[in-house]
C-alpha cells in the first residue's frame, strides 16, 4: 500500500506527519521551514519515504468561510501540485487540529515554549490520522 505524507502548511513552517506503509498510523516527522527550499525538502522527504500521496491541511473557520489562512493553503496546495507529478496531491479539513494539538502536547507536560517546535508537525500527526481513519472506514 501506498505511505502517505500529511502536511500543515503555516505562513512560517510547515508540520510534517507519514503513515506507516499500510496505511493505518500517522507519526511525526520535523517541521519544514516555508521559503524557498520548502519544495526541495519536500521531495527529500517524499523520495526518503516513498511517498505516494500528499494530503495537505485545508483550513476553514468553524463557519465553513474561507480564511487568510484557507487562501493560503490553497496556494500552497497548487504549489505542491505542480512540483510533484507522479504523487496523487489532495486537501482535507484540517479545523481545530492545532487546538487538539496544544491540548495534548500540554496533557502531557510540555510548556508552550517547550511544544512549539512540535506544534506544527503534531497538528499534521491529528490532521492525517483523521483522513487514515476515514480511508479505513470505507
Amino acid at each position: 500500500m501506498a505511505r502517505v505524507l500529511g502536511i500543515d502548511p503555516g505562513t512560517k513552517r510547515c508540520g510534517i506527519a507519514v503513515t506507516d506503509s499500510v496505511p493505518t498510523m500517522a507519526f511525526p516527522r520535523p517541521a519544514i521551514a516555508r521559503d524557498d527550499t520548502t519544495m526541495t525538502r519536500l521531495r527529500a522527504v517524499i523520495d526518503e519515504e516513498a511517498i505516494e500521496v500528499v494530503v495537505i491541511g485545508r483550513p476553514i473557520a468553524l463557519s465553513g468561510r474561507d480564511t487568510a489562512s484557507t487562501v493560503d493553503a490553497d496556494h500552497f496546495f497548487s504549489q505542491v501540485r505542480e512540483h510533484f507529478d507522479g504523487v496523487t496531491v489532495i486537501q482535507w479539513d484540517e479545523r481545530l487540529t492545532t487546538r487538539e494539538a496544544q491540548k495534548s502536547l500540554s496533557e502531557a507536560g510540555l510548556t508552550a515554549k517547550a511544544s512549539r517546535e512540535r506544534l506544527d508537525s503534531a497538528a499534521a500527526v491529528i490532521m492525517l490520522q483523521n483522513y487514515v481513519d476515514g480511508l479505513n472506514a470505507e
